[in-house]
Order: structure tokens, then sequence, then C-alpha cells
């Protein structure tokens, strides 16, 4: 009883000081007294005007993904400025409905309806800031060329198809449904394939980039990852329409894809 005693008087002390302190505060300066300005003054009048444009709305996206969805300088955010408006479309919903998992993407979508999700992929697919320049390469050669392998060829021994076969010629993507895999970091990549090998990333049946993920060894991931990486960019960097001139040798895909319909 003795102690808490004490410590009330200690509380009561502590607070008789701040309110005589306050006292002094408010009599040296009174405009701390809470008198309403007279109307009129420049300080009752200024307001801050925030315009409502999509670019304005979406400043949350680009706090991670970077100023116009260029991407973060960490690598950890990708880029998402001139990705086919399909495709973003699709990821956002993935996020909202639970097919992909990232607690704060899903924060953020979570009550948004298709309407507004379909506005935010329209925004991002039609920015198309500078990319950066491509990673310095870090693996072996034998490396590297396993990736490009990969990429270009398959491996028909474990029944992989070409990335080209899917992505396109130019790595660039497929409007309006596939990206581009140039321009993301090696990271990001590893981490992406890795998620469709464990199920922590899916897409509309039959998904088929999981079925890719889970004949790929942790060789070939660190192969295909590094190799994309370290590719420059094409000349042009907008994904073509699907049966556009130009946009795929292949006259249909390999795999059936829920999430990108032929």
């Amino acid at each position: 009883m003795m102690a808490v005693a004490v410590l009330l008087s200690g509380v009561a002390m502590q607070a008789g000081a701040a309110g005589q302190a306050a006292a002094t505060a408010t009599a040296s300066n009174p405009s701390t007294t809470g008198t309403p300005k007279a109307e009129g003054t420049p300080a009752a009048n200024q307001q801050t005007v925030v315009p409502d444009t999509i670019a304005q709305r979406l400043a949350a996206c680009t706090a991670c993904h970077g100023k116009e969805g260029r991407a973060a300088s960490d690598g950890y955010y990708p880029r998402i400025a001139g990705k086919p408006e399909g495709y973003l479309f699709n990821q956002l919903k993935n996020f909202r409905d639970g097919k992909r998992k990232y607690p704060l993407m899903t924060y953020m979508v979570g009550q948004m309806p298709d309407a507004y999700l379909r506005e935010m992929a329209e925004f991002f697919s039609s920015q198309h800031p500078p990319y950066p320049a491509p990673q310095a390469a870090q693996s072996d050669q034998s490396i590297l060329e396993r990736g490009r392998q990969l990429v270009q060829s398959g491996d028909s021994s474990k029944k992989l198809p070409a990335c080209v076969a899917c992505h396109g010629d130019k790595m660039t993507g497929i409007a309006p449904f596939i990206p581009g895999l140039l321009g993301l970091p090696r990271d990001y990549v590893v981490g992406q394939l890795g998620a469709w090998q464990t199920g922590a990333r899916h897409a509309h049946a039959p998904d088929c980039m999981a079925q890719i993920a889970k004949a790929l060894s942790p060789q070939d991931i660190g192969a295909v990852s590094a190799w994309l990486a370290s590719q420059p960019m094409p000349s042009d960097v907008i994904a073509p329409l699907a049966g556009a001139a130009g946009a795929n040798v292949y006259s249909s895909r390999p795999l059936v894809c829920g999430s990108a319909p032929q």
C-alpha cells in the first residue's frame, strides 16, 4: 500500500507540473488558447486541394512500385508499368480473392470492385517509363547458357516448353494477358517461380505456370532467373496483341492456361 501511495503521489506531482507548464505557455503565447482566428485571415482560408486524378488515387501503389509503376530500387516490388492490362487486372483480382497471397496487397484491394481494379490496370498498362539497365550477370557461363536454353528452346526431357512460346519472341509479353519477363530483378523471378512451385501463387485453372514451375529444379530456376535479369530490353518494349504479326512464331501455345485464354 505504501508503494502504491508513493506511486500515485508521484503521478499527481507530474500532472501538476505539466498543468503549470501548460498555463505558463498559454500566458506567454495567447494563440494557443484555442480562440478561433478571425475569418478572412490567410490561415483560416488556406486549404490543401488534392487533384482528383487516377494518378493521385493510385499514389499508394507507387509508394511501393515506384513512380509510374517503374519498380522500386530495392528489387522487391516488381515493375507494373507497361504490363498488359488483362494481366494486371487478373493479378489484382487474384490478390483480392486470395488466389495470390501477399497481405499488404490483399488489404489494399480487398474491398475494391472489378470496375475500379480494371481502371487501375488500364492506368499502369499505359505507363512506359524507361527500364533500368540489366543486372550484371553473376553466374557462371554454363548456368546462363542453361537459362538461355530453357527460355528459348525449353527442355523436352522434362516436358518444359520454351518460355518464348507463351511470353513472346522478345519476352516482352503478349497482350492482353501474358506479361513480359525482361526488366525484372533476378530475386523477384526466383521468388515467383518458387511461389508457383509451393502453391503460394495460383491462377485460373488450368494453372499452366504451376505445372511448369513444378517441373523446374532449383538449379533451373536459378538459371532462368539469372539469364532473364541479365538481358537488355529490345527497342520496342510494348507487348504486341495476340495474333499480331511478329508477336510469336508459335501458331498456338503449348499449354492451356486458364488465365490467358487463346
